[in-house]
């Protein structure tokens, strides 16, 4: 049985994406969750897992100057347009691109290019199953390789536990490590709010999924602090072509249950949990519905 991969994303930070992703992966009863967003990861703070595997991510290269063979000469310094060679054997590992061009010009050979290490991924255990999850150095680069990395090992862990579901927390925005967390998905789930700029940032996100061929439902998050707005999302999903899959009202259980680590399910009052399940109930049928039609193809 192939898992149903659900990605759960945002055209901007702090929409709720996060507190929906652990809610899910509280109701789906057979999943592998995954932490995409890998530039701030959070989702490990609800879940609490225990990691059993650990993994360097090794990508890019970084300048390294041997201070035995450098003859001061500054030449370095000279031709880095990114200011990353400090002189006197001295490469600035941050502001170094890994570009080489230092290394082909030194005249006494004393640059190497040495791979970089660009952060860490684990594959863990929670209290609601397997749990594959990353955090990307300080300032450091390629987050969809990381992510990339990560979906696959928990289409991996999927595979070995015969697991239904496969839970995405992606990243916000349309940048490459939201493309390297839509791709190959069955289902792109985006959450907003009722601003001008929820409905501009989710046009953006949801024509970056459609582009992948993803079908794509919306929930609005908060919507009761802006009813009038909320009818616009609505009207504007409705001339995409795009499922309205709910809406959640604002609620002051949901802060207390994230200063608690715990998921709202299991802490908020019910007429959250009724919105919750109502919207993963109608996920369910979404992504059951369009497996349906990909197979009659």
């Amino acid at each position: 049985m192939k898992p149903k991969q659900i990605v759960i994303i945002s055209g901007k930070g702090g929409t709720g994406k996060t507190v929906l992703a652990a809610a899910f992966t509280t109701l789906a009863q057979n999943r592998v969750t995954a932490d995409c967003d890998v530039d701030a990861a959070n989702l490990h703070l609800l879940l609490k897992p225990r990691i059993r595997a650990t993994y360097l991510l090794r990508c890019g290269t970084t300048a390294w100057i041997n201070p035995e063979i450098c003859i001061g000469c500054a030449t370095c310094v000279d031709i880095c347009r990114f200011g990353a060679a400090q002189g006197h054997g001295s490469i600035d590992s941050i502001a170094c691109e890994g570009c080489g061009f230092c290394k082909w010009v030194c005249p006494a050979g004393a640059i190497e290019m040495k791979e970089q290490v660009s952060g860490d991924w684990y594959v863990s255990e929670s209290r609601f199953g397997r749990f594959v999850h990353g955090r990307l150095g300080i300032a450091e680069e390629n987050s969809g390789k990381m992510v990339d990395a990560i979906r696959q090992r928990a289409v991996e862990e999927a595979g070995k536990s015969r697991t239904e579901w496969i839970i995405v927390d992606g990243s916000p925005g349309i940048g490459c490590p939201v493309i390297a967390s839509l791709t190959g998905s069955d289902y792109a789930l985006v959450v907003t709010e009722p601003t001008r700029a929820g409905i501009h940032d989710a046009d953006r996100v949801m024509s970056v999924a459609k582009n992948f061929k993803i079908p794509v439902g919306v929930i609005v998050n908060k919507y009761d602090l802006n009813p009038e707005m909320t009818l616009e999302i609505e009207k504007f999903c409705t001339s995409r072509g795009v499922q309205m899959l709910g809406k959640i009202k604002f609620h002051e259980s949901v802060v207390t249950a994230m200063i608690e680590g715990k998921t709202v399910l299991e802490y908020s009052d019910q007429t959250l949990r009724n919105e919750i399940v109502d919207i993963w109930n109608r996920i369910q049928s979404a992504v059951t519905q369009q497996s349906e039609k990909i197979n009659q193809l």
